[in-house]
C-alpha cells in the first residue's frame, strides 16, 4: 500500500512537468518532491535503526563471550573462578577481617582478555581510591555495551569510601555509603557484572547476608580475604566448575547491569573497578529483583540485572554460551538460574 503511494506520487509528478518541459518547478511540484523524500525516510529510518541496533546487539554479545572465555582461562590457570572482591565477614577473626575497598574481579581477568599490560598496574592489596586516575580510568572496549556507550565514553565521577563514611542499608540488604563520609574520584564505568547470586541466604543485617565475603550463591562471589598486618594478600572462599552443582549451561555467569540512563559518569553508575560498593561490578536476581526493563528507572534498582537492548537482557552462562533473556522472565526461574546450588537447576530454552 505505501509502495502504491510513493509510486502514484512519483508517476503524477512526471506527468506534471511531462507536459512542459522547458517550465520551471512550481511550489506545487517542490512541495510534492518533499513530501516523497520525507514518506520515504519515514519508511526507511525505522529499518535502519532496527539494522543498527541489531549490529550493536551480536556486538553485545561477542563481548560477553569474551569475558566469559577469559573467566574460564582464569578458572583454567587459577583452578578456581576470580573472587567478585575483597569483603569480610562481621564476626569473622582479624586474620579474615581486611579488606573491601579494593579492586574487583574484572582487572583479575585482564591477562586473559589481551590486557596484561592493564592489570600490571593495579596492586591488589591496596585501595581503589589509592590509584592513580590514569589507572583507575583505564579500560576496555569489550566493557562497554555499544547500546549504552562507546568506551571513549566510559569514564565517570563516583563516590570512594573515605574514613568516617556512615553507612546505611538498602531494601535489597545492601550497605550502602552516604556521600558525606565519602570522596569522589574519577575511573572507569562499564556494563557488564558478575552473578552474585539470588538473594539467600538473606540481607537482614546479619554476617549471613549475601553481599558478605563468601555468602553469595552465584558463581562470581565477594571473598573474604588472608591477612597479613591488616592488608590482604589472597582470597580465602574460591569457588571451582564443580561447585557449580546446578550446571554450568544452567548457571547465569556474566549479563548486562540495569543503569538508569539519567545517571552515566555518576556516583550511581557502575565504576567496575571499585569493589568498596556490590552494585559496582555485580548483580543479584529473583523475587523482588526481578531484570529492569525501564531503562530510566532510577528506583533502589542498583543491584538489578538490566539493559538497554529493548526487552531484552543478555547474559553469558557458566559453559560460556551467550542467551539473550526476556526482561519478563519470570523471577523465581531467573532466581534459579543465579543460584548456582539451589537444587532446581533452569533449563533456558530457545
Amino acid at each position: 500500500m505505501k509502495q502504491s503511494r510513493i509510486q502514484f506520487f512519483g508517476e503524477r509528478f512526471l506527468t506534471m512537468r511531462s507536459r512542459n518541459p522547458s517550465q520551471a518547478f512550481t511550489l506545487v511540484e517542490l512541495l510534492v518532491v518533499i513530501a516523497i523524500i520525507g514518506l520515504m525516510v519515514g519508511l526507511l529510518l525505522p529499518a535502519v535503526q532496527s539494522a543498527r541496533e541489531s549490529a550493536r546487539l551480536m556486538s553485545c554479545k561477542n563481548n560477553l563471550h569474551q569475558i566469559a572465555l577469559g573467566v574460564d582461562m582464569f578458572h583454567s590457570a587459577m583452578r578456581c573462578y576470580p573472587p567478585a572482591r575483597y569483603q569480610p565477614r562481621p564476626g569473622d577473626d582479624a586474620s579474615r577481617s581486611c579488606g573491601g575497598t579494593e579492586t574487583t574481579w574484572l582487572v583479575r581477568i585482564m591477562p586473559y582478555v589481551e590486557a596484561g599490560n592493564l592489570e600490571r598496574e593495579w596492586d591488589y592489596a591496596k585501595s581503589y581510591a589509592n590509584h592513580t586516575d590514569q589507572i583507575r580510568s583505564q579500560t576496555l572496549p569489550i566493557y562497554c555495551c555499544p547500546s549504552r556507550r562507546s568506551s571513549g565514553e566510559a569514564i565517570g565521577l563516583g563516590d570512594v569510601i573515605g574514613s568516617g563514611t556512615v553507612w546505611i542499608t538498602l531494601p535489597c540488604g545492601c550497605p550502602y555509603p552516604l556521600p558525606g563520609g565519602s570522596t569522589t574520584a574519577k575511573g572507569a564505568v562499564g556494563d557488564y557484572g558478575a552473578n552474585h547470586g539470588d538473594l539467600s541466604p538473606g540481607s537482614s543485617g546479619l554476617p549471613t547476608d549475601f553481599n558478605y565475603g563468601g555468602n553469595g550463591t552465584g558463581i562470581i562471589i565477594s571473598s573474604r580475604a588472608q591477612c597479613v598486618g591488616g592488608t590482604p594478600q589472597r582470597w580465602v572462599d574460591r569457588l571451582r566448575h564443580a561447585s557449580v552443582t546446578d550446571g554450568l549451561s544452567n548457571t547465569l555467569l556474566v549479563g548486562e547491569m540495569h543503569v538508569p540512563m539519567t545517571k552515566l559518569g555518576t556516583s550511581q553508575d557502575a565504576f567496575i573497578f571499585n569493589g568498596d560498593k556490590l552494585y559496582n561490578f555485580a548483580r543479584i536476581g529473583g523475587p523482588t529483583a526481578p531484570i529492569c526493563s525501564n531503562p530510566r528507572n532510577e528506583g533502589n534498582d542498583l543491584v538489578r540485572w538490566g539493559s538497554w537492548h529493548p526487552g531484552l537482557c543478555q547474559f553469558a552462562l557458566g559453559d560460556g554460551s551467550v542467551r539473550a533473556i526476556n526482561n519478563n522472565i519470570d523471577t523465581e526461574t531467573l532466581g534459579r538460574l543465579c543460584h548456582r546450588s539451589d537444587g532446581t537447576p533452569a533449563v533456558l530454552v530457545d
